[in-house]
């Protein structure tokens, strides 16, 4: 396997394989820092090569490379990955909100008879919204976070709040999912797992609210149609090397890298 980002999602990663947790061997990483390389390297048990560059790292001789690293490297990197011949696990997956890198990630898996695996990230549920995407009316997301998760977002670029100063609970922005992985690419990627395995990220509603009193990172997910309806609540202890993100969402790519390696049993859709 080869690694693209070594910051706190990938270097997770990483540990679970050098563990033995997955079957399977780290042999390549990169990341735009040298130094989160190096760092990562380390610590390993197991020693993979450091790449002077994605390039490298894509033609390295590997059958899967796991990009977590940005919505940027999603949209520069992915369809080179794909024409080297090699599968592609994505955790920024914003990124294929936007139709053109949709459109284009799916034609390298068609024209170059590859996968791209998105794993479940920091919510559940995902099985039940695709078993019912046909009949859905409507699917809300409402996500509470603690302003600290929140820092450095797009969002506050333009925006009259200061997360420093927000002192109570308060919906600081609700609008579609599309719009949202822009706004927050670093907080909010399950809308964009929501709406790809819903209907869509117009018609996906976001709500995020800004909690100082919030410890944990909630996600509720409300969804609506000709099946009924069903509602999910997580509460995601945050990661407790990037508070941006949850513990769920590693927990999840690495089940997701088992199943992918050939675990005997799995369970679901």
């Amino acid at each position: 396997m080869g690694l693209l980002g070594c910051g706190a999602i990938g270097s997770e990663i990483a540990f679970a394989i050098d563990s033995g947790k997955i079957s399977a061997k780290l042999t390549h990483i990169y990341d735009f820092s040298k130094d989160n390389s190096k760092k990562l390297v380390d610590k390993l048990q197991h020693k993979p090569v450091v790449t002077e560059n994605v390039g490298l790292l894509a033609a390295s001789p590997v059958d899967l490379i796991i990009e977590a690293a940005s919505q940027d490297a999603v949209r520069d990197d992915v369809l080179s990955i794909l024409q080297n011949r090699k599968d592609v696990m994505i955790m920024s997956v914003g990124a294929l909100l936007d139709e053109s890198i949709f459109d284009i990630v799916m034609d390298g898996c068609r024209d170059f008879n590859k996968r791209v695996y998105l794993p479940s990230g920091a919510i559940i549920g995902l099985d039940g919204i695709r078993a019912v995407q046909d009949e859905l009316d409507l699917v809300t997301l409402v996500t509470t976070k603690n302003p600290k998760a929140l820092k450095g977002a797009k969002f506050f670029e333009t925006s009259t709040i200061d997360p420093d100063k927000i002192t109570a609970s308060i919906v600081i922005y609700e609008g579609s999912a599309q719009e949202a992985v822009k706004l927050f690419p670093a907080n909010i990627n399950v809308a964009a797992l929501l709406s790809l395995a819903g209907i869509g990220s117009e018609k996906t509603r976001v709500k995020i609210i800004a909690d100082p009193g919030a410890s944990k990172n909630i996600h509720e997910i409300y969804a609506e149609g000709k099946f009924g309806k069903f509602s999910i609540k997580v509460e995601n202890v945050p990661s407790p090397s990037n508070p941006k993100t949850s513990r769920l969402a590693t927990l999840a790519a690495i089940e997701c890298l088992k199943k992918i390696c050939g675990a005997p049993l799995n369970i679901g859709t």
